[in-house]
């Protein structure tokens, strides 16, 4: 089976994940996408809900689309994510599936810098989704990475969980940015400063 994984802090996942998922899906085949929310990734800051609760939104957000499942690993072993952990412990347990990694365009000049990305790109294989403003050019990766990154091109949707995030504390609406399960979740819970009565 043709398996994309999804990474991310997903602080809170938003319709742009949502439709990076799809959009590698859709263009190669993928049978499934496992959201994986991390812990602390390696270039970012912790996030700012907790892990459970970043876990939550992704369930919510997938619950309708059987292609779509959430996976835990990341939350529950704590510390920072390397990807390469990950990865190995996918291959262990599911080896006769055929994984893909879903990053972003931005992402996929940082490859050659990503912990052990040799072992990385023999375990499986990369695809590069377009985001606004950024041009997916391999010429300037290694062969050996060039050749395991596939690329994508989505709609443009210039949406972020920081852009979110400031919204939602700043009293403005977040709806729409995010699936309506998110955005019910979000308002119930009073996350990221959203008051119940004053997100719209």
């Amino acid at each position: 089976m043709k398996v994309g994984i999804m990474g991310g802090t997903f602080d809170p996942i938003h319709i742009g994940h949502m439709l990076a998922a799809e959009t590698a899906r859709d263009a190669f085949g993928l049978e499934q996408v496992w959201f994986m929310p991390s812990h602390i990734p390696p270039h970012k800051h912790a996030a700012g809900a907790s892990g459970e609760t970043r876990l939550a939104l992704v369930s919510e957000a997938i619950r309708s689309d059987d292609s779509f499942r959430s996976l835990d690993w990341e939350i529950m072993r704590g510390g920072i994510s390397y990807t390469i952990e990950t990865v190995r412990l996918l291959k262990e347990r599911y080896p006769s599936e055929d994984f893909y990694f879903i990053i972003g365009a931005d992402m996929v000049q940082y490859l050659p810098k990503w912990r052990a990305i040799d072992e990385l790109v023999r375990l499986l294989t990369f695809i590069g989704v377009g985001r606004p403003g950024n041009s997916l050019d391999l010429g300037t990766l290694p062969a050996n990475i060039a050749e395991k990154v596939l690329l994508a091109e989505m709609p443009m949707v210039d949406i972020s969980s920081t852009m979110i995030r400031e919204r939602a504390a700043a009293g403005k609406s977040i709806r729409y940015m995010v699936p309506e399960a998110v955005y019910e979740y979000v308002r119930r819970s009073e996350l990221y400063g959203v008051q119940p009565r004053s997100a719209d």
